[in-house]
Parts: C-alpha cells; sequence; structure tokens
C-alpha cells in the first residue's frame, strides 16, 4: 500500500469563509438519484466572498473542484447525469484532470458504456470507495494508468454481463449471440487497460476470459495485484498549513 494525494474540495481561507447547512433537493428527474448517497437531503456549502454571500449544493460544489460522485447502480439516467458532467469538465479546460469518484453494484452495460465512450480527452482519475462491481468495476480500470485509486477496504468484483430473452428460437439465438458478443468486447476493455508488464494481449485475454467466468471479487490488494487499480489510498497526508 502506499499514499496518494486525494483532490481536496474545498475552498481555501484566503479567498472566502464557508459554512455548511442542509436542505430538501428534488432530482432532475423523477426516479434518479442524481449520482448521489442520497436525493432527498443534501448538504448546502455556503461560501463568504467579496460579493456576497452564495450556496451550492454540495455535488455542484465539487463539480467546480473538477469531482465527479457516482454512487448506486448505473442506469440511463445516472449515465446521462455522468456524461453531462463529462462534457462540460472537458470543455471548461480539457488538459485538467478529472476525479471520478466510484461506489457502485454496477448495472446496466449500454449505461455504462456510454460512459466509458465519454472518457473525453481530460485525463480521468478514478476512485473506488465502497464497492466497484461489474460495470462499476470496468469505469474503475479504465482511467489514466497510475492514476486509479481505491480505499483499503473497497471491494471490487467483475463477471461476465447475463441477460435473458424468451419468444422465438431464433430470437433468442440472436440475443444469445449479442450477449456473446458484448462479453468478448468487456474482455477486451479489461485486458487494453489492465494488462501486466511484459503480459502479452494473448495471454491477458486468456486471464479475463478465465476470471469473468463467474462472479470473481478482489480486495483492494488482490485488485492491484490483478491491475485493475493502481494504488491503495490510505489516508491524505498532511501539508506543510495544516502541521
Amino acid at each position: 500500500m502506499f499514499s496518494l494525494q486525494m483532490i481536496r474540495p474545498v475552498i481555501s481561507a484566503a479567498r472566502s469563509s464557508t459554512r455548511t447547512c442542509t436542505r430538501r433537493f428534488h432530482p432532475l428527474a423523477s426516479g434518479t438519484n442524481w449520482s448521489s448517497p442520497s436525493a432527498n437531503l443534501v448538504p448546502i456549502v455556503i461560501e463568504q466572498t467579496g460579493r456576497g454571500e452564495r450556496s451550492y449544493d454540495i455535488f455542484s460544489r465539487l463539480l467546480r473542484e473538477r469531482v465527479i460522485m457516482l454512487y448506486g447502480p448505473i442506469r440511463d439516467t445516472d449515465s446521462a447525469l455522468t456524461v453531462a458532467q463529462l462534457l462540460f469538465l472537458e470543455a471548461e479546460d480539457s488538459s485538467k484532470p478529472i476525479h471520478l469518484y466510484i461506489n457502485s453494484p454496477g448495472g446496466s452495460v449500454t449505461a455504462g458504456m456510454a460512459i466509458y465512450d465519454t472518457y473525453v480527452s481530460s485525463p480521468i482519475h478514478t476512485y473506488c470507495v465502497g464497492q466497484a462491481c461489474s460495470m462499476g468495476s470496468l469505469l474503475l480500470a479504465a482511467g489514466e494508468r497510475g492514476r486509479r485509486h481505491c480505499l483499503p477496504h473497497a471491494s471490487i468484483m467483475i463477471h461476465q454481463p447475463s441477460g435473458g430473452a424468451s419468444g422465438q428460437a431464433s430470437d433468442i439465438a440472436i440475443h444469445a449471440k449479442e450477449i456473446l458478443r458484448v462479453r468478448e468486447v468487456l474482455t477486451r476493455i479489461y485486458q487494453r487497460h489492465c494488462a501486466k508488464e511484459g503480459e502479452s494481449d494473448a495471454e491477458g485475454l486468456q486471464r479475463f476470459e478465465k476470471a469473468l467466468e463467474r462472479d470473481y471479487f478482489m480486495t483492494a490488494q488482490e485488485a492491484l495485484d490483478f491491475g485493475i487499480v493502481d494504488g491503495i489510498l490510505e489516508k491524505r497526508p498532511i501539508t506543510d498549513t495544516e502541521a
């Protein structure tokens, strides 16, 4: 294990003073958790600036620090919000990194792939807090090499896609063929982002084909050894100004 500098989404005391409160928050779309731990009660950050008092919900304030929170199942609504935030931050400054915090049990493959394909030109630093399973683990692994992190007690799980079909035999065969195609695509994505030094493409594919056969759970250290992440964050180093 080693420590890495985590993003510190707070405001410098030299610029303004900050306090927090909470209020009820209505999501952008019905049934959407807005990628937040709680859709109904969201902390509000209030800043005292030279132009007066300004308030932000905590997730909008974190977005100003280029932090995106992907919490909960990955569904189309959550995917749309994450994609929108990625595009906004890239348009704002494509040279600065984006910090994506993931705590997800997985979800829709197509919703997850929409996020994956929007990894734009900005460097994406990924962090697993809690768990990154299924599509969550793929998004974690797809971050910039050297900048994929997890916390000491995080849980990571990879597996093959699942689905169901009913109807005529020919239709079932079509759906089965599509699931196998998606499995091959996901296997190659994992191999591309998690290849070990000295490992050939064929060896990497074989390693992930075997691992994806069933639910494959990993601890933080096992995920590091497997190539899913590059480091385990234990704590944020204390800066000189805090000492």
